[in-house]
This record gives structure tokens, sequence and C-alpha cells, in this order.
């Protein structure tokens, strides 16, 4: 990528964007892809700090060690969306997701800050999704009031537990208390809101784990999130694995949740989303069909289309080496574009996470490829039972939903 270099921090000046703008011609040149029509565009914000960093987490976060350097962060997010800028002009943006980390450590002035910037430099749809992580033991009620008066619409609160003993587990700041409390400031302050739910935690019984989906679904949240705790990389967890639920007790937890979701009116619609009617997560929903999203901020991923070409970029990951890069005016430090070869296990890698599938002519709106492409594939998966397929829709079957590592992987070429 061609450095652009801006003078400061806080502003980007004309040759700056200039600059930018050059680059941006160059992926709007013919190349491997026809693209019809752009898919929607999102805009994720990373926040990397938070309180501390727990054992199972794989994320970009880093404890905040003394004060958080909200205003230079702040600063370095505004130039780093302004040299983006000239990649997505003309887009609307949809969705908003500030994600993190725990981007609720964020002041109240810092997030109305961000947000006048997000006003002032895009075309934001008027009904556009605004959402924020939160996490309990940062709740303060008149902060979240002030949140909500800034223009955040959805909060994603990360309960995980509303036990205490496996909180402690799982190396969480808060308590149950806490937890509960969190939600209820929530629920004054927000029509929208998620909650985050873990399972299969650390000596947890299928009783604790019924105790908890009973807690969390007595506040009637419009959409939950329900993860199956992993052992991912370069975790504590890891390299110290704690004694988890056999893969039996496993199964009994993922067959209550299923029955008590649906009880309770929520449509179970992505491996680990249920939400009630009209609160799908539609930030979440362009990830899982292939859309665009601009992402900013320390260790931000980015998909980018354009008529000919999908570019994929990563931003620098520790958080000042980040804000060094952008004063330098180069922010990203992974770009490459999708091949050919790679576009159908990457669409079908996010559109197989839907429990209804996709309509086949999206694949070739977001590839730019012909469907026939991966029509071996189809056909091997199909007659496994892991595919159902018509003029309308294809989709996992329940077999292909219990073993989808298998049926995404069979994309992979």
């Amino acid at each position: 990528m061609i450095p652009i270099k801006p003078v400061g921090v806080k502003t980007a000046p004309t040759r700056t964007i200039d600059a930018a703008a050059g680059v941006a011609a160059q992926y709007l040149q013919p190349g491997a892809l026809n693209l019809a029509a752009l898919p929607p565009l999102s805009l994720y914000i990373h926040w990397p700090w938070c309180v501390r960093k727990c054992p199972y987490c794989d994320f970009n976060s880093h404890e905040a060690k003394g004060e958080v350097p909200e205003q230079q962060y702040l600063d370095a997010l505004r130039a780093d969306l302004e040299m983006a800028l000239p990649l997505i002009w003309g887009r609307k943006i949809y969705t908003v997701f500030i994600g993190g980390g725990t981007p609720s450590l964020m002041s109240a002035a810092g997030l109305d800050r961000l947000m006048s910037d997000l006003r002032t430099l895009l075309p934001l749809d008027g009904a556009a999704e605004i959402t924020m992580e939160a996490n309990p033991g940062t709740f303060e009620a008149e902060k979240f009031r002030s949140y909500r008066a800034s223009g955040i619409n959805r909060l994603s609160i990360g309960i995980q537990s509303f036990n205490s003993h496996h909180l402690q587990a799982l190396g969480r700041i808060h308590d149950a208390g806490e937890a509960r409390r969190a939600v209820e400031i929530a629920q004054a302050n927000f029509d929208n809101f998620n909650l985050d739910l873990m399972y299969a935690l650390p000596g947890q019984s299928l009783a604790e784990a019924r105790a908890d989906l009973e807690t969390a679904l007595s506040y009637q949240p419009p959409h939950l999130s329900l993860y199956h705790l992993t052992m991912e990389p370069n975790t504590v967890f890891a390299k110290y694995p704690p004694q988890l639920p056999d893969d039996d007790t496993s199964a009994d937890m993922q067959d209550l949740i299923a029955q008590m979701t649906a009880e309770a009116g929520y449509g179970h619609y992505e491996v680990s989303a249920y939400a009630k009617p009209g609160h799908r997560a539609r930030h979440n929903l362009n990830y899982w069909q292939f859309g665009d999203y601009l992402g900013i901020g320390a260790g931000a991923h980015s998909k980018l289309s354009f008529p000919h070409r999908v570019l994929r970029q990563a931003r620098y990951k520790q958080p000042k080496s980040y804000m060094e890069q952008v004063a330098a005016g180069t922010p990203v430090q992974e770009e490459r574009e999708i091949g050919r070869d790679e576009m159908g296990f990457e669409f079908m890698l996010n559109a197989l996470r839907l429990q209804e599938g996709f309509a086949p002519n999206l694949y070739g709106e977001r590839t730019g490829l012909a469907l026939n492409g991966i029509e071996k594939q189809l056909n091997a998966a199909e007659a496994k039972g892991l595919l159902y397929r018509d003029h309308s829709v294809i989709r996992p079957t329940e077999l292909g939903q219990r073993f989808l590592n298998d049926l995404q992987e069979m994309f992979l070429l």
C-alpha cells in the first residue's frame, strides 16, 4: 500500500486525502472479479483496553495499566477513518459496532466525541444500528444514560454467567450481583440489548447451566448470544486447561438451550445467536452474509468490495504501535486481495453459520463469481446429508449444523 502521511494526527490535510484517493483509484482498475453491485457496508471500531485479561480470551485486548490515553486514541481513530474515506466514497454506513476490549471503559465525553466524529465524516443511515460492547463492573447508570443520548441504540453485555463461582473461574471482574445490576441498567436505558452467556464452563453442571439461562430469560432480552467455552490457542486456558464438562454434558446443555430459547420465543438464526422477532443483530448478519465492513482501531480488520476485487486489511494490533503508525499515515499493517480460489470458502465459512442459509443468487452478488464454480462441493455436501438446496435456498441440514466445521472445510480448495 502507498504510504499516506498526514501532518499530525488530529486532521488529515488535503494532500493526505488526495494520496488516499490515488490508492483507492488503484482498486477501481479492472480485475479478476465482476460484482454487479457493492454489498451493504458496516463500520467496526476497536477499543483495545480492558480492566483485566480473561484467561479464555484471544481477542486483541490489553490490560489498562495506568491511565488510558483516551484522547490520543480518539485522535488516532478519527485520523484513521479520514485516511480510509476514499476507499468507501459515496457508500452509506448501515451498522456500527464498537467492540473490544471493554469499550464501556470510555468516558461519556469520549464516546460523545467519537459519535460526533462519525456523524461529521460518514453518511450514517437514518436507521443505523449502533452497538457498543459493555462489561459488568464498568456499568454506571449515569454514564450509560449519556451513551444512549450520544447515539448508542444497542448494547451487547458480556455477562458470561450469573453464578459468582463460575465468573471467578472465568477471571471476570464482576460477580453475580453486578451482572444483574448491569442488565437492570441496560433495561432502563435501552430498548435493544444483547446478553452474552457462556456454557460448558469449568465445573458447571446441567442444573447450573439451566439456572444461568433461566436468569437471563427472566429479563426478556431482545437478543441472546450463547457460546460454548472453547480453549483458544495463545490463552491462559490453553496453557493451563481447566476441568470442563464432558461431551455428553455439553451436548445436554446445547439441547437444553435449544428447548428453553424456543419455548421463550427466541429464533435460533445463527450458530450462537438467538433473537426475538425483529431483533436479529444486523451488524453480525452483515458479516455472515458476506457484506462489507471497514474496521478502524488497533487490530481491526476490514473487508471492502470494489467492482473487480475484494480487499482485506488489518490494522496494527498493539495500541501504542497503532497510534504511532496512524501518525505516520500507515495504520494498515496487512493488506491483500481475496483470490478467486479462496472466495468460495470465504463466503461459505460465513453464510453456512446461518440456520436458514442463503438465497443462491447471494453467492454471485457477494463474490462476483458463478455458483457453478463450487458445484462439485455443493453436490458432495448434499450427498453426505450436510446440505439442503433448491432453487430458493442453500442451507445446512440439522446434521450439517452439528458438523459445521466439516461442512465448511468441504469448500476449502
